[in-house]
């Protein structure tokens, strides 16, 4: 017999199936003796009263063994089955790829960057020596932004598609089972690696393919359908449909779509700052202790604040984290933040952003462009402020809201190195007045938060794509071209890992059916 429960447990219980195994019993009202087995489904911590709790939802099994939970998955051969091209290998274009052979199809995956093994070269020279390498950094190669910006799955995108159906084959790939219950799931960017090879080699066993150091240059359009694509090395790769799933950071993929007279659009994003803090900071204020206990992760916090009718807000939170620079191109600063399986570093960060529309920047509004132009604009001051080779301007926070100048900076996680600017000559108005405003509100509804341990670092502009790629809402197709499938974040229809593996399963899907 297997019944389902809610049991609550002190941090230092929620891993001893003794002491778990007291509390099942005494929730169903049941003899200790009769308890074969829990498995928890379900897990968070609630730090709301005075004592930091464990709240899990369990089967409890009484008198029978749990049953074993098996992850593995058939895939077909499909080397010899038509072919779908699948144009970016990010988390969209991977779930594509393996939707694709689980329908019967084959994926050619076609990525612009390297490897993720090879990718870490150009990671290095980018954090020790401001190198970008405009094909392969944090945004572009294998794996795309995700693979080395940590790896939280936490998503509020359950009506688009079976998220538990993502986070098995995570785990069917090497993920710890964890992630299938804790209530903010998290992999870690030490272990997303392994687990994007362990895809690749999963594809490329059932006879799909990979293309890395290869470009798309232009979509081979016939008669209004897609009959395949060309690429830098003067390759031609035909097929009858094309998933674009290139992320947020591709220009150059929405300028070939422009220069196509293939429709795209101006799209609303968020652009602000990436704040980070001592971690012990954050673990006070959300633990309500001095020392949060050995039995706690690292704490998280969310904040938001409506500000002149516009929202200002943390997101992408890094417990334990890290500042990385995530520029494509030289002459740009873009951070970004990500956390270690363990999140065992001594600061904690955030995106803290405005929402910028589409009225805030001035221009033809008939322009698709408007958005990016604008967003290349405050990237390319947030460089010119540090002074060079990926240097990051910075701010510590009291002094940002008091209008000062910082004589110091403290000791931070962002590798290249950040200098003192005034952040109010990088953002624009509209950013900077609101977050000054914001700010001291989030010090109030989070003790210790609003403190000059803190430090502004600019600018956090990658929040989405500032540009949108039109799609039919039925079969996801473009409307002007048959068989080209706009995907995930690039295309405006994802914000994260788990939103854009689901997007990538149903363009798949939708290609397939047609």
């Amino acid at each position: 017999m297997m019944k389902e429960t809610e049991i609550v447990c002190l941090p230092e219980e929620h891993e001893n199936e003794e002491a778990l195994t007291k509390l099942a019993a005494a929730s169903l009202k049941v003899p200790v003796q009769r308890i074969t087995a829990i498995k928890v489904r379900k897990r968070s911590i609630d730090a709301r009263g005075r004592k930091v709790v464990y709240r899990m939802h369990v089967q409890v099994f009484m008198n029978e063994p749990a049953p074993i939970t098996s992850f593995n998955i058939e895939y077909p051969n499909v080397a010899d089955q038509k072919p779908v091209v699948i144009v970016g290998a990010g988390p969209a274009g991977i779930f594509a790829a393996l939707q694709c052979i689980l329908s019967g199809h084959k994926p050619i995956v076609i990525e612009r960057g390297k490897d993720v093994k090879q990718r870490r070269r150009d990671l290095a020279n980018i954090n020790k020596q401001g190198l970008v390498n405009p094909e392969s950094n944090y945004c572009f190669g294998e794996g795309g932004a995700g693979t080395y910006s940590d790896g939280k799955l936490y998503t509020r995108s359950t009506k688009r598609g079976n998220v538990n159906q993502v986070l098995q084959m995570f785990v069917a790939h090497g993920a710890d089972e964890d992630i299938l219950v804790d209530a903010r799931p998290h992999i870690g960017t030490n272990k997303l690696p392994q687990i994007i090879t362990a895809m690749r080699e999963t594809i490329l066993n059932a006879g799909g393919e990979f293309l890395f150091d290869t470009k798309v240059t232009s979509l081979d359009v016939q008669f209004s359908k897609i009959a395949g694509v060309h690429t830098a090395n003067g390759g031609h790769i035909k097929a009858e449909a094309v998933i674009l799933a290139t992320g947020h950071s591709a220009r150059d993929v929405f300028y070939m779509l422009h220069d196509q007279n293939i429709s795209i659009e101006a799209k609303p994003f968020a652009l602000g700052v990436r704040i980070e803090h001592p971690q012990q900071v954050i673990d006070q204020a959300q633990y309500h202790c001095d020392v949060r206990g050995p039995y706690l992760p690292p704490s998280y916090y969310s904040l938001v604040e409506q500000v002149e009718e516009r929202g200002v807000f943390s997101f992408c939170m890094c417990p334990g984290g890290i500042i990385a620079p995530c520029s494509t191109e030289p002459g740009e600063i873009v951070v970004n933040g990500w956390s270690p399986s363990k999140r065992n570093n001594p600061f904690a960060n955030s995106g803290t952003v405005v929402q910028i529309d589409l009225g805030d920047v001035a221009g033809d509004e008939n322009d698709p462009f408007r958005l990016l132009k604008f967003q290349q604009r405050v990237e390319q001051a947030a460089f010119a402020a540090g002074g060079g080779d990926l240097v990051a301007p910075g701010q510590r926070m009291v002094d940002f809201v008091q209008r000062r100048n910082s004589t110091s900076i403290p000791a931070n996680s962002y590798l290249p190195g950040v200098t003192s600017a005034d952040l109010s000559e990088v953002l624009p108005k509209r950013v900077h007045e609101r977050l000054r405003k914001a700010l001291p509100v989030f010090g109030k509804k989070m003790k210790g938060y609003y403190t000059n341990e803190a430090l502004l670092v600019g600018v956090e502009s990658r929040t989405s794509s500032p540009v949108k790629i039109p799609r039919d809402p039925q079969t996801l197709q473009h409307p002007q071209v048959a068989g080209l499938y706009p995907c995930g974040e690039g295309a405006g229809y994802a914000g994260g890992i788990i939103s854009a593996a689901i997007d990538g399963m149903n363009c798949a899907l939708a290609a397939i059916k047609k």
